[in-house]
C-alpha cells in the first residue's frame, strides 16, 4: 500500500509541480464549490495510478488543482465511502497521498442527518468533534512509522484556530452556523428512528457515513483539519420522516452559497 501511495503522489507531483496550501474534499451534493477554483490542472481519478474510483451520484471523480482566495488548493471532487465496498485503506488513500505531496491543511465537507433539536434542514454545522462508530479503524494493522505514531493523540481532531476563523467568517457574512459532534456510521442505509435516538443519547448532534476515517488518518500524519457539514435531513426516536439521496442532494444544493462563503473565508484567513 505504501508503494501505491508513493506512485500516486509522485504522478500528481510531476503534474502540478507546486505544493498546495490546502486539500479540500467535497461531500455529497457539494460539488459546486469546485466552480470557485481558478483551475490550473484537472486530473480524472482514472488517470492517477492506484487511485480508487467513485460510484455515488453527486461525486464526480476528479482532482482540481488551482487558486482559491489567493491560495493554492487541491480539491477532491468526489470521495470514497466504506459502504461502497472500498477497503478502509482505499477510503483514506487520498489523504495519505495529500500528506506525501506536502499538504498541511485539510478541509472536509459532508452532508449529514440532524439530531440536535435546534438543527433544521439546510443548516450548516461546523464539526468540533466526532464519535467513530465505523466497523473498521483506518489505523488498524502495522503502523507506518514514517506517517505517524502508533498511538495518535485525538484531543484536537478539528483545528480550533480554523474553527475560530470559520465562526468569524460566518458572523461577518450573517451566516447562521452551529458547532456540533458528528457520529460516523457505516451506511448505506439512512438511520432508523431508534438509531437516531441512540446517537442522540451518546452525545451526537449529526450523523453521516464519511469523514471520520479521513480525519483520523490526517491527524495521524499531523495535518490540521476543518470540517463543515450541511444538515440535509432530520431524525429522532419520535421522528419518522422519509428521506432519499435525491433529497439530500437538493438540501445540500440550497446551502451551497453559504458553504462556499465559509470555505473561501477559511482558506483566505487561515495560515
Amino acid at each position: 500500500m505504501l508503494e501505491k501511495i508513493k506512485q500516486a503522489s509522485e504522478f500528481i507531483r510531476s503534474t502540478i509541480k507546486d505544493i498546495p496550501d490546502f486539500a479540500v474534499v467535497l461531500g455529497s451534493g457539494l460539488g459546486k464549490l469546485q466552480d470557485e477554483v481558478e483551475a490550473i490542472r484537472v486530473l480524472e481519478y482514472d488517470e492517477i495510478p492506484n487511485f480508487p474510483q467513485t460510484t455515488v451520484a453527486g461525486h464526480s471523480g476528479k482532482l482540481i488543482f488551482g487558486m482559491l482566495e489567493g491560495k493554492k488548493v487541491l480539491m477532491m471532487s468526489g470521495r470514497f465511502h466504506y459502504y461502497e465496498g472500498h477497503s478502509i485503506e482505499a477510503v483514506v488513500f487520498p489523504i495519505r497521498v495529500f500528506h506525501l505531496l506536502g499538504i498541511k491543511n485539510l478541509i472536509l465537507s459532508n452532508a449529514s442527518g440532524g439530531i440536535n433539536p435546534d438543527y433544521r434542514i439546510g443548516d450548516i454545522a461546523i464539526v468540533k468533534d466526532h464519535i467513530n462508530m465505523m466497523p473498521e479503524h483506518p489505523l488498524r494493522g502495522r503502523n507506518i512509522d514514517s506517517f505517524g505514531p502508533r498511538f495518535v493523540d485525538m484531543s484536537e481532531p478539528y483545528n480550533r484556530k480554523m474553527i475560530s476563523v470559520a465562526e468569524n467568517v460566518a458572523a461577518e457574512n450573517n451566516i447562521p452556523v452551529h458547532q456540533g459532534i458528528y457520529v460516523a456510521l457505516q451506511g448505506p442505509t439512512f438511520e432508523t428512528p431508534a438509531e437516531y435516538g441512540m446517537i442522540k443519547a451518546i452525545g451526537g448532534d449529526m450523523v453521516g457515513m464519511s469523514t471520520v476515517p479521513e480525519v483520523i488518518v490526517a491527524r495521524h500524519m499531523g495535518m490540521d483539519v476543518f470540517c463543515v457539514s450541511v444538515i440535509t435531513d432530520l431524525g429522532g426516536p419520535d421522528i419518522a420522516f422519509s428521506v432519499s439521496h435525491e433529497e439530500v442532494l437538493n438540501a445540500a444544493n440550497k446551502a451551497m452559497p453559504n458553504v462556499i462563503a465559509l470555505v473561501k473565508g477559511v482558506v483566505k484567513n487561515s495560515q
